[in-house]
């Protein structure tokens, strides 16, 4: 039997602050994130559960720092998808910040500031 899948592709799509991972041309997950200086903060990941048990979330967020550490900025790990995963790759170690209150109190109100409707 012939695999015909299409090898997952990582893209960061800026204006809607995420990474997304797309598999066949349709998007499978994402993560979120915004900027705040120099560092990126995730927040956010999710993967369909059509798409679930196949590792993506772990190749999308390796994507996604190698694409933060590529650019000079550093790792803030809210979200707990990201942070879990962090614990189990220390190569990225070097570029993380710790979640600090200050940092959850602005990723509030950047998201209120930004939330649709508003």
């Amino acid at each position: 039997m012939t695999d015909t899948s299409t090898t997952p592709a990582v893209e960061r799509v800026d204006g809607r602050h995420r990474y997304e991972i797309r598999v066949d041309g349709r998007r499978a997950g994402l993560t979120a994130y915004r900027d705040h200086g120099g560092q990126r903060v995730f927040f956010h990941t999710e993967i369909d559960d059509a798409y679930a048990g196949q590792g993506l979330a772990s190749r999308l967020i390796r994507a996604a720092l190698d694409d933060v550490r590529s650019s000079g900025m550093r790792i803030v790990p809210v979200c707990p998808f990201v942070a879990a995963w962090l614990s189990k790759h220390d190569d990225y170690e070097a570029l993380t910040d710790p979640v600090t209150p200050e940092v959850l109190q602005w990723l509030d109100a950047e998201l209120r500031r930004h939330a649709p409707g508003r």
